[in-house]
Order: C-alpha cells, then sequence, then structure tokens
C-alpha cells in the first residue's frame, strides 16, 4: 500500500505542495513471488565472460550483461538477469555515456582494447577500454580520452573509469560540465531516490511532456498524472554530493533498482561542499528518466576546468559504479545501494585497476592529526561537523571566470586536481587516508567557525604517514562579537525556508511573506521564522494561473516579467547599544548564495558603510538551493557611526533582474574599541 504524505499550500498562487517531495512511505508487507529479474544477485558467481564484434564489446557474469560501443565508450544496452534497465530511442539504445560541455574534443583516432581478460584469470574479472587520441605528429583536438568499464564474477554492478590526458602543445582544455549520464528505461524505472527527503513516484515522461512552461525551460507545471498542480524542477533533486554517495532510480513493478555509487570523492572537483545535479526526468525529448555524475559541474558556481596548451595533465575520474539491485521495496533497494558505498569505500583504491595514474595503496600516504578551534572573543564557541581535506594550492584562474569570483582557483572551484577530505570527531581528531603523493595545502571548515582553517606546504611521499599533531585553529577577528544572525556553516539551512528549500519558486511568495521587506529586531526576532532563507528581488505582476488537481486540462502561460514588475529590497537589522561606542566597527557578511550583478550596499543609521561589489554569480536561488559558492565580505566602518540606544543596519540588494537573489549564511557585527575612550577636549 502507499501513503502518500503530501501538504498543499492552500490559497497560495503557487499552489504547491510543499512536501512533495517528503518521504512517500511504502508501508508494507508485499507477497512476491521474485522473478528472474529479482533472483537474489549474490547467489549467482558464474564467470565472467567477454565477447566481441568489429563494433562493441560485451560482458557478461550471468547477473549483469553490458553492451558496450568500441567507438563511443557507450553502454547502449545493460540487462540485469535478462531485464534491460536502459532507454531505447530512434537510432539505437540511448544508454550510459561520458559527456562535457565545453572545449575538449577528444581525439580523432579510435581504437579499443583489452585491459583484463577473463580467459585469463579463470573468469574472475573483465576490463576494456575505448580510446579517443590525438595525432602525435599534428595534435588539433585537446585531450585524449580513455573510457574503461569492469566487471567482476558475482557482481551486479558495473564499474566505469575515464582517463583524460593532456600533453604539451595540444590545444588547450576549458570545460564548464563533465559528467557520466543514463538514460533509463521509462518503462521499468519509476521511483527516483535522492535522500530521506526527496524520494517518491515521479512524474511520468508524458506528465512532463505535457506540462505547462514556466520561468525557466527546465521547470513546468504538471498538468497530468498524480503529480498534477505541481512544478518540476530538476534542480529540486540537486544534493551535495559528499553527503549522498548512492542515488538512483527504482521499479515499483519490477522491483530492481540502478544506481550511481561513488565510493570517493578523490576525483569529483568541489570539496565536500559542492551541490550539483543528481537525477531528473530529461528536459530534452522523451522525459527519459536520467542519472547523472557530475565530477566536473559550473552549477551553483561550482567547479570549472582549465588547462593551458603548454601545460601537462592527466585525471583518473573514478572508477565508480553503475550499481543494480532488486528488493521487495524502494527503500530497501535503497539502503542496499548505501551499504554498496561504504563496502567500496572500504575497498577503495581498487587493486584490480592497474594504471600508472591511479596509484595502489601501496603508493599512498595518509595525514593526522587533531584541529583545535580556539575563538578568544568568544572562549565557549564550540564547532560540529568538522571537515578536513587536503586540495592543490590556490592557483591563478583562467577565461572560465565571470564577474565577482575571486582571481585565483580555490578547493570549492578545483575540479582540475584531487581532493581528498575526511570528517573529523568531536575532539577534531582526524585521519586522511589513501593520498596520491603530491604537494597540498590543508584545510579544515565547520558549522560555527567563520571562514577556514588553512595549512600550505604538506607534502605527502609515497606510503608517508604524516602526523601533523595539534593544529591550532584561531579564527580572524576584527573585534568582539555585538551581535550574530544565523550559523555559520555555509548554508541558509537554519533560516526560513531552509529546511524545505527544494521547491521550485518559493522566491515568488516573498511580497506575501515579507509585505515591508524583513525587519530583524536582535533578541527579539527569531532567525528560523524572520530571516529568509533568500534576499530576492519583489517580483510582481506574474502571470502564473494556478492549475488544480480538478483542472489538469489548463494550460497556465508562461511567467511574463515587465520592466515594472521586478524591485530591489532592502533588510533591515535593529538593535540598541547601552553606550556610545567608539573604535572600529565591522560588518562580517559571509554569502552562500547569489547571481550575477548581484551588489549588496549596507547603510549603519541611513549612512553608508560600504558595498560588497559585484558577487559570484552562481544561481543559488532559481536553482532551489541553499548553498553555493561561498565568499565573506568584511566591510569597516569609524564607530562613531553608532549611538547610544536604538541602531539600524540597513542592507539594500539593488536589482534589475528577477533571478538576482542574495543569500546569507551568517552576518556578525563585531567591535574593536582601544581600552581607553577618547579624549574630548
Amino acid at each position: 500500500m502507499r501513503v502518500k504524505q503530501v501538504v498543499k499550500l492552500r490559497d497560495n498562487w503557487l499552489a504547491e505542495r510543499l512536501q512533495s517531495f517528503r518521504f512517500i512511505a511504502f508501508a508494507t508487507v508485499l507477497c512476491i513471488s521474485l522473478s528472474a529479474a529479482t533472483v537474489p544477485a549474490a547467489e549467482n558467481t558464474q564467470n565472467v565472460t567477454l565477447s566481441e564484434d568489429d563494433s562493441s564489446f560485451i560482458l557478461d557474469n550471468g547477473l549483469v550483461t553490458a553492451r558496450i560501443i568500441k567507438r563511443s565508450g557507450t553502454v547502449s544496452s545493460l540487462k540485469y538477469n535478462g531485464l534491460e534497465l536502459l532507454a531505447e530511442g530512434p537510432g539505437g539504445a540511448k544508454g550510459g555515456y561520458w559527456s562535457f560541455v565545453g572545449r575538449a574534443t577528444p581525439g580523432p583516432n579510435h581504437a579499443a582494447s583489452v585491459r583484463i581478460d577473463p580467459a585469463a584469470n579463470g573468469g574472475e574479472r573483465v576490463e576494456i577500454s575505448c580510446q579517443a587520441t590525438n595525432d602525435p605528429q599534428s595534435p588539433r583536438s585537446s585531450v585524449d580520452t580513455d573510457l574503461r568499464y569492469s566487471l567482476g564474477r558475482g557482481e551486479h554492478w558495473l564499474y566505469t573509469y575515464a582517463v583524460w590526458n593532456h600533453k604539451p602543445g595540444y590545444p588547450p582544455i576549458s570545460v564548464g560540465e563533465a559528467r557520466y549520464c543514463i538514460k533509463l528505461n521509462p518503462d521499468v524505472f519509476d521511483y527516483m531516490t535522492v535522500d530521506a527527503d526527496r524520494r517518491r513516484v515521479m512524474p511520468t515522461p508524458y506528465d512532463w511532456e505535457h506540462g505547462a512552461p514556466l520561468n525557466l525551460k527546465e521547470a513546468r507545471r504538471l498538468t497530468t498524472g498524480i503529480h498534477a498542480g505541481e512544478a518540476e524542477h530538476k534542480y529540486d533533486y540537486s544534493a551535495v554530493l559528499s553527503e549522498t554517495r548512492a542515488y538512483g532510480w527504482s521499479s515499483s513493478k519490477s522491483h530492481v533498482g540502478l544506481w550511481i555509487v561513488n565510493p570517493s570523492m578523490e576525483y569529483i572537483g568541489g570539496g565536500p561542499t559542492k551541490a550539483e545535479l543528481t537525477g531528473h526526468l530529461d528536459v530534452n525529448p522523451g522525459a527519459l528518466p536520467t542519472l547523472l555524475n557530475m565530477w566536473l559541474g559550473s552549477h551553483y558556481g561550482g567547479t570549472a576546468l582549465f588547462v593551458g596548451e603548454q601545460e601537462a595533465w592527466t585525471k583518473v575520474i573514478g572508477p565508480f559504479l553503475i550499481y543494480c539491485n532488486s528488493a521487495p521495496s524502494h527503500e530497501e533497494m535503497w539502503q542496499d545501494a548505501r551499504a554498496r558505498a561504504s563496502a567500496e569505500s572500504a575497498l577503495w583504491p581498487y587493486a584490480w585497476v592497474a594504471d600508472p595514474n591511479y596509484p595502489p595503496a601501496s603508493q599512498r600516504g595518509s595525514v593526522s592529526g587533531q584541529i583545535a578551534f580556539h575563538d578568544p572573543l568568544s572562549p565557549g564557541s564550540i564547532i560540529s561537523n568538522l571537515w578536513v581535506g587536503l586540495t592543490a594550492p590556490d592557483y591563478p584562474g583562467r577565461s572560465m571566470f565571470r564577474g565577482g569570483f575571486p582571481p585565483y582557483v580555490d578547493w570549492q572551484r578545483d575540479s582540475k586536481f584531487y581532493q581528498f577530505w575526511t570528517r573529523g570527531d568531536s575532539q577534531g581528531h582526524f585521519t586522511i587516508r589513501n593520498i596520491r603523493p603530491g604537494a597540498y595545502t590543508l584545510h579544515a571548515i565547520a558549522d560555527g567557525a567563520l571562514g577556514e582553517f588553512a595549512l600550505t606546504n604538506i607534502v605527502i611521499a609515497a606510503a608517508d604517514a604524516k602526523p601533523l599533531g595539534e593544529l591550532q585553529w584561531t579564527p580572524m577577528r576584527f573585534g568582539r562579537t555585538v551581535w550574530e544572525i544565523g550559523v555559520p556553516d555555509r548554508t541558509a539551512r537554519e533560516f526560513r525556508h531552509g529546511d524545505h528549500y527544494w521547491q521550485w519558486g518559493l522566491y515568488f511568495d516573498y511580497p506575501k511573506e515579507f509585505p515591508r521587506d524583513v525587519n530583524y529586531i536582535i533578541g527579539q526576532s527569531d532567525w528560523h521564522r524572520d530571516w529568509n532563507y533568500v534576499q530576492p528581488p519583489r517580483i510582481e505582476d506574474r502571470n502564473v494561473p494556478v492549475v488544480g488537481e480538478d483542472d489538469e486540462q489548463a494550460r497556465p502561460q508562461p511567467i511574463r516579467f515587465g520592466g515594472r514588475s521586478v524591485h530591489s529590497t532592502t533588510w533591515s537589522v535593529t538593535w540598541t547599544m547601552p553606550e556610545a561606542p567608539h573604535g572600529k566597527a565591522t560588518l562580517r557578511l559571509a554569502f552562500c548564495g547569489t547571481h550575477s550583478g548581484c551588489n549588496v550596499e549596507a547603510f549603519v543609521n541611513d549612512k553608508s558603510i560600504g558595498e560588497t561589489g559585484t558577487l559570484p554569480s552562481t544561481s543559488a536561488m532559481q536553482r532551489d538551493g541553499i548553498r553555493a559558492y561561498w565568499i565573506e565580505k568584511d566591510l569597516g566602518f569609524d564607530a562613531a557611526v553608532l549611538a547610544r540606544g536604538t541602531n539600524v543596519l540597513k542592507l539594500a540588494s539593488r536589482a534589475n533582474s528577477w533571478s538576482q537573489g542574495v543569500m546569507y549564511d551568517y552576518l556578525r557585527l563585531e567591535l574593536d574599541e582601544p581600552t581607553a575612550p577618547p579624549a574630548h577636549p
């Protein structure tokens, strides 16, 4: 029996079901006579076989059968216990394939080979390779690619990984997005799971293709099916990849699942805070169920890749799993995929991968230590959710950077090199394992700490176990805290809507929820309720008729924006001071989401104290997020601007586009006063 938990927002022009992603539970004792597609995979230990013809390889172990096109490295067919899991389309199967957006043309010379022959190892494992390489005498392409797949005995999953290689003299690489894509069989898969809050029976391809357009090409108001009246937006399924190691689709009728499982994050750019797409209905014709593994993604102000013409650069992406399973319920299949992710992490790096660019465990190092956090001006401060990582040192950016980003590539933007992160315990102890030899910068971030800790020149040699001891983290301070709003955690999750942000169009509710903008009173207001997750423009004159469940044939028109429909907003913070201060004050503004052209000017008691300048373009608001590229802006000013009694800070976000929303992670006013007040004549 399916139990649907949906909360509909009444009297709201969006007519959204605020909880449409929240747990659709399948409560149940299912009496199922398992078909061949649901035979427990672990019972089959048939030898792995490899067959091939001029155009393709076929890998088979009795559980999984995969056909791989030699020229492109595309998985054109993936069968699990005989059931086809991939989509069929005009011209053949759409399948699973590597793709990118930008300038990284693979070489024109194609070849295919067998790296591990099961005939030589008793049917234990097979690995094949599909290469696209440059003409060494006249290189006109920017990258050599080697796309590989492997299947072992008893494994109900297919490993895939890619090797990108750029040699000096190749044209430069400039890529904004790169991923592995899977288009799934729509006759099999109907349910998608991202995390505990977002798992449900999905709209059908028919529902998407007959939906009404909204303000973004990726968003439509559904007019048919069980989700009629709701907005469907592929970015509502974005997730922080470090927290989402297994996600995918499953089948209500066939009781099979297909999942992306990442055993490591070393090859995924952007570090532990990186949010990216996971899966959705394809927005292209056909609206097929889709899975993505975004190892490089520009969404949310994320990663980009630039390799200069004279650089020598190689990166191994993966291996990761295309994981197939079966169980009576969606919940069981998801939990099984999560358990597999944990098991594979313990096996990393894989012993079966033989490549000079993929060091085995014996050639990797480790780092251990303890982060000791101490804020002298707030001695009771406690940090949590500690992440410690080794990354490449910051390096100069290139043309891929748009306005607002720093002129260097930090770990939040880097996908060119490898990153190694781990969680510290409650006392700050950490151990980072399986580090490739190289020179790194050590970083630490934590909830409750504004900014980050960094230690440069960490050199890891092969098989090196490096103890760093106790590392003192004293956060940057300009003075004592006068007041603060929020929690420094690089997200807007503690603010209004921060616990259910994955809803298209929440920014349109702002004029109703805050008719006079945000007016926050220190000591009285509650930031969970009174501080919105985003400071959007005031968007009016919208034209989006509500589609009710009883009016499935209505076809609302797209949102239209006129010059008068977008208005800038100004938020205020009010507080009192017992005495008129002196010295220097600093307003510290931490942003976790902004957009092209965003710039906030601050006024204290109606006197400007400065502005942030152009902030990074991350599209966090319109992509229904609460976190993106994080940046801090500090505005120092003469404390004489402050007065005894009531003081008012105003934050003016001037907008000329509906998309210019600003997300605050945290705000703090600090005051540095001399020990003695200034002398008065």
